[in-house]
């Protein structure tokens, strides 16, 4: 009897360690007798059996469990789709999954054949959820007659609760169910009970530390979330509360928690939870370009600089390097940011810049101070304006001088781009005004400039998206040799008009004088077609138009270009590696080839 068992024992360790090993790739096969080939394709990518027997390393004893744990996999998909009265078959290698042991897996499995019974649809015979807030919207599936899918009444379960808790009643839930599946008459009848709560007022925020305290301090949390205390409860509110601390760029993760019990006076607390960002970061970034040669950039930045979330960041670049016109460009600069100054919403910031330009057509050295406000309008909506002071150094065709200004710079940026370093669809507009006076001149101006970008993807598929692009800018006051080059507008190169060489375009005020212009428009037009997952096929044209005057009257002209471009998508962003020839007669016979990360816009 024990030489039994002993053996017994054998042949169940050696049954197991076989099923320990991978098994070669098992056949799938799954049948739904009438069922459309969409039908059929949702039931196959819910599979489990079909995804696991797809993998090279796979054991029997995977197979097995795949194929068992379908049985919920697939009723979950039928109930999904309106069917309640169905019947699954799992057959491994003949054998019904759900009746072999977990622990006796065969030791090899060839094949699994799945079988489903759909039986009839269900519709609804009775749909309600009671009592609904004013105005609450519920599925528009959701009601009798209709396909009774099965995710139908759990969203009409929250989109009545949302409803309740969108009015303030912030501890709305769901107080009963009665669904009935009548497999007579092929109905479902749904009936959702709700219980409100009373209508509630926000609380006091309050920060709860966990092992390791933030380093922000808990009154600049609060001042941050700016949650309004006293207010009728609305989660749109608690959300915005929550990404102002998130903007800040202070932490890596923000939660605020509801408390479970309201206080006597009809107010509701809500608990901070806040992990902190590392409160340093780096970045680099390069760009090349057979014009203008090799841009390097870089960046240092430190969060929460006195524990009140300030963010300080200092950025450097060495661009021009190796390139056809001019030598090469310097510029440092550092920015110290404070949210949270004036309001939630308003920040303040104080910066500094240095900058050596050697340019084509002149060369300027710059230094420029300022500080300002900063204000979020919306997720999608923000804003700052300031007051600047600039000193520049310029030589150029107009001669050597010295210039200083003081500047009411104003940038106003509306983003509802899906992805800024790959969009696909969404509008994009950037607008900036800064009047100027510059004080030993005794003139005045102003420039201003516009960018607005907008995308859109064809297709289910969404793999064609069609990208365009419109800059346009105008200086207004000051004579030529009163303005800083850089102040005036020129085209060609990366930024304006791929295949033209860079800042060629500017205006011929006679015999050897060329400056920039007091009105500029771009534009620029790109087909991106995705040719694998990661790769991306780009054809592209832009031009561009330089005026002496502001209104773009006087001494003007354009140029274009065009070209072919390819991306490849990294986890950090798609490389991007265009090449372009100038339009027009000289179409052909000069190429010009730029390189870096992120869409050309």
């Amino acid at each position: 009897m024990r030489g039994f068992l002993a053996r017994s024992g054998l042949i169940a360790v050696a049954m197991l360690g076989l099923a320990g090993l991978p098994a070669p790739a098992a056949e799938v096969s799954l049948t739904v007798p009438g069922a459309s080939k969409g039908f059929t394709g949702t039931l196959r990518d819910g599979s489990l059996s079909v995804a696991t027997a797809a993998q090279e390393d796979a054991t029997a004893q995977d197979l097995l469990a795949a194929a068992q744990a379908d049985y919920a996999r697939i009723l979950g998909v039928l109930y999904g789709e309106g069917f309640y009265g169905g019947v699954i078959s799992i057959r491994v290698d003949g054998r019904e999954a759900a009746e072999i042991p977990p622990l006796a897996a065969p030791a090899a499995i060839a094949r699994i054949d799945i079988t489903v019974e759909r039986g009839p649809r269900f519709s609804f015979g009775t749909a309600g959820v009671a009592p609904l807030a004013p105005g609450t919207e519920l599925p528009e599936g959701f009601r009798p007659g209709a396909d009774a899918r099965g995710a139908l009444v759990g969203a009409a379960a929250r989109a009545g609760v949302r409803g309740w808790r969108d009015a303030g009643h912030a501890r709305a839930t769901v107080s009963g169910q009665d669904i009935v599946a009548d497999h007579a008459r092929a109905r479902l009848d749904a009936a959702i009970a709700l219980a409100p709560g009373p209508r509630l007022r926000f609380g006091d925020l309050e920060v709860r530390h966990g092992r390791t305290p933030s380093r922000v301090r808990d009154e600049r949390i609060r001042a941050i979330a700016g949650l309004p205390t006293g207010e009728t409860f609305s989660p749109a509110l608690l959300d915005k509360s929550a990404n102002r601390l998130r903007r800040t760029g202070a932490f890596r993760s923000v939660r605020l928690i509801e408390a479970d019990t309201p206080n006597p006076d009809g107010t509701l607390d809500i608990e901070a939870r806040v992990s902190d960002a590392p409160r340093r970061r780096v970045g680099a970034g390069a760009e090349i370009s057979s014009s203008e040669g090799v841009t390097l950039s870089g960046f240092w930045l430190h969060r929460n600089l006195w524990g009140g979330a300030e963010r300080l960041r200092i950025d450097a670049l060495i661009g021009g390097i190796g390139g056809d016109g001019g030598g090469e460009d310097f510029r440092l600069g550092a920015r110290l940011d404070r949210p949270a100054t004036l309001s939630p919403d308003t920040g303040t910031f104080v910066q500094a810049t240095i900058e050596d330009n050697d340019e084509p057509d002149y060369d300027e050295r710059k230094a420029e101070i300022g500080a300002g406000l900063t204000h979020v309008f919306s997720d999608t909506l923000s804003g700052e304006a300031g007051l600047a002071y600039r000193y520049s150094e310029i030589e150029d065709d107009l001669g050597s001088r010295t210039l200083s200004h003081v500047l009411l710079p104003a940038q106003l940026t509306w983003d509802r781009r899906d992805d800024p370093l790959n969009p696909t669809r969404g509008l994009y507009l950037d607008l900036t005004a800064t009047p100027f006076v510059s004080p030993d001149k005794g003139s005045a101006g102003s420039r201003f400039h516009v960018d607005l970008r907008d995308y859109l993807t064809l297709g289910e598929a969404r793999r064609v998206t069609l990208a365009g692009r419109v800059q346009m800018g105008s200086v207004a006051g000051g004579d030529f040799i009163d303005l800083p080059a850089d102040m005036l507008f020129w085209s060609g190169g990366a930024g304006t008009v791929r295949g033209q060489g860079y800042q060629d375009l500017g205006v011929d005020l006679g015999p050897g004088i060329t400056v920039g212009g007091r009105s500029f428009l771009g534009v620029s037009g790109e087909i991106r077609a995705m040719a694998t997952d990661r790769i991306q096929a780009v054809a592209f044209a832009d031009a561009g138009f330089i005026g002496e005057k502001a209104g773009g009257n006087g001494q003007s002209d354009w140029h274009g270009g065009a070209g072919i471009g390819a991306r490849y998508f990294t986890p950090v962003g798609p490389v991007r590696i265009d090449i372009a020839t100038p339009l027009g007669d000289d179409a052909g016979s000069d190429f010009e080839i730029y390189i870096g990360i992120g869409q050309a816009f």
